[in-house]
């Protein structure tokens, strides 16, 4: 799906949204709907995302809880297991990404040893 870029002229802020045409059939004319994605960070011209509206059923963001409602039976809990377990996978995505970086290197040494002994 094809991305538009939209500048608010109060703030200045570009918007970035998801575009999905589509033919309204009552009308008789092409329409566009449209899913915000974030907005472009003027020092490093990226996408960052927004928050978005709250849900419409009634739920509420979880970090909006008060310290008391964390003390749900479970939730904290839930949470602080979910918390454990990405900081697992992110420790173990970094050793990853060490030994590939050390065994790039290694191979990069072993390419340039190679490349002197054939100008040798």
């Amino acid at each position: 799906m094809p991305l538009v870029k939209a500048k608010n002229k109060k703030t200045g802020i570009t918007y970035v949204y998801e575009s999905e045409s589509y033919w309204d059939k009552e009308k008789k004319q092409p329409r566009n709907k449209r899913k915000l994605i974030g907005k472009i960070d003027d020092q490093t011209g990226e996408i960052v995302p927004t928050r978005g509206r709250p849900k419409k059923d009634g739920q509420t963001d979880p970090a909006k809880f008060s310290e008391t409602e964390l003390e749900l039976p479970g939730l904290r809990d839930a949470y602080e297991k979910q918390i454990a377990r990405q900081e697992d996978l992110i420790y173990s995505q970094a050793t990853e990404i060490a030994k590939l970086k050390a065994e790039k290197n290694e191979m990069a040494r072993k390419l340039m040893d190679l490349a002197k002994s054939y100008e040798a």
